[in-house]
């Protein structure tokens, strides 16, 4: 089985993140999409960022009725900051059976140079890049590792959506309900958060 691996914190998933995931679920090669919810990531800092099984119990009440989007932990036992060749490397020994790919944003593939063993991930691993504004990805687009798509475009972030939920504005329609009652339950990302 194909699997693409979609890093990010999910701090909260939204719906660019679902129409992300569903176009490389049923548009590319890749057979299943795994969400792989980071504790931390090396390239950001960890202020504002809700505890990681929020995270998780997010992206799994927002994937939760589709077979093509699973959501994984697997980095929650490992060192932290996670980098993405440890992961890669944990879950070859986890999943043998199974064929990994990257899913990321062009924005993020114009820094591939600066990730640790960046050299490694392309020999061995598949990376299927989604537009970004601005993103200049030229020396990218003819490597024979990278499939450059056509995903939809959605200038939407979860920056926003936490600055808006911070606000009181109404964000029915950027996550799926389930993911905003969960919000709400737990008074996730309020003034009190900050």
């Amino acid at each position: 089985m194909k699997i693409g691996l979609f890093f990010g914190s999910f701090n909260p998933i939204h719906i660019g993140h679902l129409i992300i995931a569903g176009y490389m679920a049923n548009f590319t090669e890749i057979d299943q999409v795994w969400l792989v919810v980071s504790p931390q990531s090396p390239l950001k800092k960890k202020n504002g960022l809700a505890g990681v099984y929020d995270r998780i119990e997010m992206a799994r009440l927002a994937t939760d009725s589709n077979q093509k989007i699973r959501v994984s932990s697997v980095e929650l036992g490992m060192p932290q900051p996670s980098y993405t060749i440890d992961t890669l490397n944990e879950l070859k020994i986890r999943y043998p059976e199974y064929q990994f790919s990257l899913i990321m944003g062009a924005d993020n593939i114009v820094s591939l140079k600066k990730w640790k063993s960046h050299e490694q991930i392309l020999a061995e691993h598949k990376i299927f890049v989604y537009p970004r504004p601005g993103s200049d990805i030229g020396e990218w687009i003819n490597h024979p590792q990278i499939s450059i798509t056509e995903a939809p475009f959605l200038e939407l972030s979860s920056t926003f959506i936490r600055k808006a939920l911070k606000d009181k504005k109404n964000i029915q329609y950027m996550l799926p309900e389930s993911v905003l009652d969960f919000i709400d339950r737990k008074s996730l990302y309020s003034r009190s958060n900050k």
